[in-house]
């Protein structure tokens, strides 16, 4: 989906924190989120769950979507997530899933 080499350079734009390729389990979680209203952008707008990957940043509060397979890291895009709990990292259970460059 993304060049390992982008994604090892992507970071939060707001917050400068790491970002990880959501998994399928977290995509089905997210676009539920969405359906049910529970998504919103940082902007505050209704999101449009017309992407096919996503970005989720480290402390699992926001993810950038993936368009077209082109990362969408603008601040305002940002889906705000942290209601969805997909959280990565140890303290979650989980693994950030990075590149090695």
């Amino acid at each position: 989906m993304l060049d390992a080499q982008l994604l090892a350079l992507l970071v939060c734009p707001a917050t400068h924190q790491e970002v990880a390729l959501a998994s399928p389990a977290d995509l089905e979680r997210l676009f539920r989120g969405i359906r049910d209203g529970e998504v919103r952008t940082v902007a505050g707008a209704e999101p449009d769950a017309a992407f096919d990957g996503a970005l989720v940043r480290q402390d699992g509060a926001v993810a950038y979507p993936i368009r077209d397979g082109i990362p969408v890291m603008l601040v305002e895009e940002g889906l705000v997530i942290d209601r969805l709990d997909l959280r990565r990292g140890p303290a979650a259970g989980g693994e950030i899933v990075r590149a090695a460059v």
